[in-house]
């Protein structure tokens, strides 16, 4: 059985809408008060970052880029209603116990709004540039698997013991566990259909989806439902997510929306870059809370 601990798809009563900010190549203050004016917006459940080190989706990877779980803590402590998460931190840039520990306090200091974001990571400048181990990616989807045992161990296990080939874990404490029972849902980011899929079926609550379309997304739910079948789970259990890239144009967005949504999607995640603004944000999020929120 997976280690699934929500009921998370939409279930046919509309799709989640939530806002993800790159936080890259950009000024703090716009970006915190775009968090600040988005907590008031009913059409939102959640705000994301990324874990990066580097500017991503740019020719220039010199420019400023804020750390994701740092720019995190500091926005649940300036937010009230949003869940949060990075979507999605990097595995080999922490080790699971580190983040664990990391996400046990977050949860806990935000009131229980943390989602975990997690994947095998895959930008290799950055961490050639620091000199963090990026092995081969049969490796790293290995080591993912055995991160979201320790995970779930940590924050669901009063002591923990683990023996893997990547990680170990020896009569392990981690407290606090944060506010959520059993502990904060999983979110895997990640579209390989040998590998990452079956982890998503093993133990995540909330799969995100890295395409764009519905037609990509359909053969990419099949493969997950096999691997469902095979693991004794429920499909229904995995909340689906997809991000919708500028422009934000509403019309456009909607269009790509429900697109998604027929295709099996159930949360939209409008995707912002700098420089934000909320004018930038809630003509899009407002359409899209009439036309399938």
């Amino acid at each position: 059985m997976g280690y699934g601990v929500v009921e998370a798809t939409t279930g046919g009563i509309g799709m989640k809408i939530s806002f993800k900010t790159q936080p890259q190549n950009g000024q703090w203050a716009p970006l915190e008060a775009l968090w600040r004016e988005a907590d008031t917006m009913d059409e939102l459940c959640a705000g994301w970052l990324f874990d990066h080190f580097y500017p991503i989706l740019t020719d220039d990877s010199s420019g400023p880029c804020f750390e994701g779980w740092t720019a995190l803590s500091y926005l649940a402590g300036v937010t009230e209603r949003l869940r949060l998460g990075l979507i999605v931190s990097a595995n080999p840039y922490r080790h699971p116990a580190l983040l664990a520990k990391i996400c046990g306090t977050l949860d806990e200091i935000s009131g229980g709004r943390l989602e975990i974001g997690l994947g095998a990571g895959w930008n290799v400048e950055e961490t050639t540039a620091y000199g963090i181990p990026f092995p081969a990616a049969g490796v790293r989807l290995d080591a993912l698997d055995e991160a979201c045992q320790v995970l779930h161990s940590l924050l669901t296990e009063r002591v923990s013991n683990f023996q893997g080939e990547h990680y170990q874990l020896t009569e392990a404490f981690c407290e606090p566990k944060g506010r959520q029972t059993p502990r904060p849902p999983l979110i895997i980011g990640g579209g390989g259909e040998k590998r990452t899929l079956r982890i998503v079926a093993k133990y995540a609550d909330h799969w995100n989806f890295p395409g764009r379309t519905g037609e990509e997304l359909r053969p990419k739910l099949e493969v997950l439902h096999r691997h469902c079948a095979d693991v004794g789970r429920d499909p229904a259990e995995i909340e689906v997510s997809a991000h919708l890239f500028p422009p934000h144009d509403p019309p456009a967005a909607v269009a790509t929306a429900k697109d998604l949504q027929a295709a099996g999607c159930d949360h939209v995640i409008i995707y912002m870059a700098a420089p934000f603004h909320i004018d930038h944000l809630r003509p899009a999020a407002e359409a899209l809370a009439d036309a399938v929120g």
